[in-house]
């Protein structure tokens, strides 16, 4: 066991947060901590990380555990370049290895060479300080800083880069860097995926799910939850609880403890409503007085079941277009951008088009220009080359992530009275109940809200603007898992068209109906949500592989082997009697064998094997995974220490009968995969 906590109880003032919390983390559980905003994740993160005390309960580790903590937007504040910052995490390597040069040197040198016994002495010296070295990965220094800052998204900067130069979000990204580096027996991260782009998720993703320790981690990235925890706890009304599973299987086992819980609720009160009204009828009747006082006296000693609690309550609203639009709603042609002072444009030759309707998702790398886009189409951001066309009839809302719509000096019913001023108090009131600012809630000052609260408040505005063009940059930041699904629910009611920014995989895989990726040379669009576009990359690099191996093919053939895969399909070369294979809805070829119009749907049904046996050995590879678990708790079974305890027996049963529910939907679809 890497990490107990017990009893843990915290408030401020006389305002409860965390209310008797248990929790415990073995060696390489990855397990997702979560709640609604202000639920008091982050505080008992600090008190894990021993950063504030809690009023009560203790926390217990082994000596020899080293935690490793990173806050939200905790930026790396250093005078240091990167590459050297990152060089102080292996301080005591960089020792060893000078002393290593210091042995050789000795080595090397005639006065010790000249005396046997020193000669030994050093040699074996350096023969166990070597082994050490080795042992602790001495020679991979260089290679893993290289890594980590590469998928850290940090692949284009000079090392020297200084850190001061850099910007909050990169400084955060650096900070998460050198803590991955530092490999402690226990991270603990609160919302790691802030900042992050797609690529760099992805990479993260997959660099947590190899790593070497435990892992507890604070996030509202469903995406990232599904792909990483093996547990879940829950902080829900001041108290914590486990789910086994991800974050997918969380819902679903809360839903259905829900229903459970609610049923034998109902079934205990119908049982009482009986009893009660047997003692009410017989209580005064001579004979039966004896058998309604038993019954009293059983509903006296009844355990009786408190009602569940279901969810908290959530947001509720939606958007509504005043009026349609055209059914052409925005012509963007060969759009450029270039920041004064720049050698070349942010971007260039950006061209898309928007109709009626449609829900579109932008994405890209950070620093791409996104949201200097989504800017430039609503006349914040000038552009320099291009056109744009509007449609007739197009309202805009726009959705500003920075938040900078909002007045500080306000309060949250200034803020949306000063937008409309129209309205009265009680229309604007409702509205801010529905978006869960009630009572004196309103009069909290703008400059005093927490992020999600802003999101809140910008979100409501929004709504009451009525517009068919919602375009959003990072909808979901700071919002909670359950405003997200909230905000998805209203969105996809909306009737208008929208456009977004977001790094949320889940959100854009739930909302988009097209992709648009943004690079420095234009726009590319993808048909479908996020998962489509991943497949349609994934088969676009595999065209190029098959491209350019043809090519290598060619060359080293002198000429005389063709290949041509293109959107016409004409296959082959007008080069030397060859082979020419043809990809495409023509799919002709040109010379030789494999020329004919089969040719391309071969090489579609290739594609489509490759993308099962891919599908095919993600599934083994969970499946692997689960049923490790699933043995390492049958072994636990066989302890003394866990069989002679019937509660260790429970839980661990428990745990056994969510791995096997876990495994059978996957076991199924590996069956359908072999097919």
């Amino acid at each position: 066991m890497l990490l107990q906590v017990n009893q843990i109880n915290k408030s401020y003032g006389i305002r409860p947060i965390l209310t008797n919390i248990s929790l415990q983390i073995l060696e390489r559980e990855r397990i997702g901590l979560v709640g609604a905003n202000g639920a008091g994740k982050s505080t008992l993160l600090q008190i894990i990380a021993g950063l504030m005390s809690a009023d009560s309960g203790d926390i217990f580790k082994s000596k020899e555990t080293r935690v490793g903590y990173l806050s939200q937007n905790s930026g790396l504040q250093s005078g240091e370049t990167m590459w050297n910052e990152m060089l102080t995490v292996f301080a005591d390597l960089l020792q060893m290895e000078r002393e290593l040069r210091e042995l050789e040197r000795q080595m090397a040198d005639p006065a010790v060479q000249a005396s046997e016994k020193r000669y030994e002495d050093v040699l074996q010296k350096y023969s166990l300080l070597s082994e050490r070295f080795r042992e602790r990965r001495g020679y991979e220094i260089e290679a893993r800083i290289r890594g980590v800052l590469h998928g850290m998204g940090f692949g284009s900067f000079a090392p020297e880069t200084p850190i001061d130069t850099l910007s909050g979000g990169q400084k955060t990204r650096l900070a998460l860097a050198k803590l991955l580096l530092e490999e402690p027996d226990l991270l603990v991260l609160d919302e790691p995926t802030n900042h992050l782009d797609i690529d760099t998720l992805t990479w993260l993703e997959g660099y947590l799910r190899g790593y070497p320790g435990g892992i507890l981690v604070v996030s509202h990235d469903r995406y990232f939850l599904d792909a990483l925890v093996t547990g879940i706890y829950e902080i829900e009304r001041h108290v914590c609880k486990r789910y086994t599973g991800n974050y997918s299987r969380f819902v679903e086992l809360k839903a259905a403890e829900y229903e459970t819980d609610l049923k034998h609720y109902e079934k205990q009160q119908e049982e009482i409503g009986r009893m009660e009204d047997f003692v009410r009828r017989n209580i005064a009747r001579a004979t039966t007085t004896k058998r309604a006082q038993s019954r009293r006296k059983a509903l006296e000693r009844m355990d009786r079941l408190d009602k569940p609690a279901g969810d908290l309550k959530k947001a509720s609203f939606r958007f509504e277009a005043g009026r349609a639009s055209g059914k052409e709603v925005l012509h963007v042609k060969q759009l450029g951008v270039r920041f004064e002072g720049q050698s070349g444009a942010l971007f260039r030759g950006t061209s898309f088009e928007l109709r009626r309707g449609e829900t579109v998702a932008l994405i890209g790398p950070n620093g791409a220009g996104k949201s200097t886009l989504l800017k430039a189409l609503i006349g914040q951001q000038p552009y320099n080359e291009g056109t744009l066309l509007w449609g007739t009839h197009v309202d805009v809302g726009y959705y500003d992530q920075e938040q900078q719509g909002l007045t500080p000096s306000n309060n949250v019913l200034e803020e949306l009275w000063d937008a409309y001023p129209h309205l009265e108090e009680a229309r604007i009131r409702t509205v801010l109940g529905n978006f869960l600012f009630s009572g004196e809630d309103v009069f909290k000052p703008v400059s005093a809200l927490s992020g999600g609260e802003k999101a809140r408040v910008s979100l409501a505005k929004l709504m009451l603007q009525e517009a068919n063009l919602l375009i959003l940059d990072e909808p979901t930041n700071h919002l909670d898992l359950i405003s997200k699904e909230v905000l998805e629910a209203a969105l996809l009611d909306y009737d208008g068209t929208l456009l977004f920014i977001s790094h949320d995989r889940y959100f854009l895989n739930k909302m988009a109906e097209r992709v648009l990726e943004l690079s420095a040379g234009g726009v590319t669009s993808y048909l479908g949500n996020y998962e489509d576009y991943i497949e349609k990359k994934q088969e676009l690099a595999e065209l190029e592989a098959e491209r350019n191996a043809a090519a290598a093919g060619k060359g080293s053939n002198g000429g005389k082997a063709g290949a041509g895969v293109n959107a016409g399909g004409s296959g082959g070369t007008s080069g030397g009697a060859g082979t020419g294979a043809g990809v495409g809805a023509g799919g002709a070829g040109a010379l030789g064998t494999g020329g004919s119009g089969n040719a391309g749907i071969d090489k579609q049904q290739q594609r489509e094997e490759r993308s099962r046996q891919r599908k095919l050995e993600q599934v083994e590879a969970a499946i692997a995974v689960l049923e490790g678990e699933l043995a390492s708790l049958e072994a636990e079974l066989l302890k003394p220490d866990v069989y002679n305890d019937y509660m260790a027996v429970q839980e661990c049963q428990l745990e056994i009968d969510g791995k096997k529910e876990a495994l059978a939907p996957l076991y199924e679809q590996w069956e359908a995969l072999l097919v």
